[in-house]
């Protein structure tokens, strides 16, 4: 169910020829959806507007703090090192998240943040649902793209 709301704000990005990544954060225990996003670099032309990136900052200023336990994080694309990072400050309890990212993503693949024997904080982590939605709209926006640019 969260996956889907991730992926429909995926769509939204789409829409808006962002790259299609989107995210719920959802309170373990009331399974409520605190905050939804999805990318906006394009739209802001800021490189740091990730999806993930503008959940946390929601989801920080409607708790007033800056830990998110007790929160997951719905991602419809495997985060990035920095989304990652951020993930890990913000002490999120678990990470779901769809189609993993073999050039970008950074918890499956590339640096693989959460394996570091130097990071302090390790959330739960699931990979993979509802991966090939999540993909095929990501397929499609790139081969967009790329027609676009003949």
């Amino acid at each position: 169910m969260f996956m889907i709301q991730a992926i429909e704000q995926a769509s939204q990005a789409f829409n808006l020829g962002e790259v299609p990544v989107g995210v719920v954060i959802v309170n373990r225990a009331t399974r409520t959806i605190l905050t939804r996003a999805y990318n906006k670099v394009e739209t802001t032309l800021n490189p740091t507007f990730h999806a993930e990136i503008i959940a946390i900052n929601k989801a920080c200023s409607l708790l007033s703090c800056k830990y998110l336990h007790g929160y997951d994080i719905y991602v419809s694309l495997e985060p990035c090192v920095m989304c990652a990072a951020a993930l890990a400050h913000v002490r999120i309890d678990r990470i779901f998240f769809g189609a993993y990212d073999e050039k970008f993503g950074a918890i499956e693949n590339g640096v693989r943040l959460f394996y570091n024997t130097t990071v302090y904080y390790k959330p739960e982590i699931y990979g993979g649902i509802m991966e090939l939605q999540s993909k095929e709209l990501l397929q499609k926006f790139f081969s967009n793209l790329r027609e676009r640019m003949k």
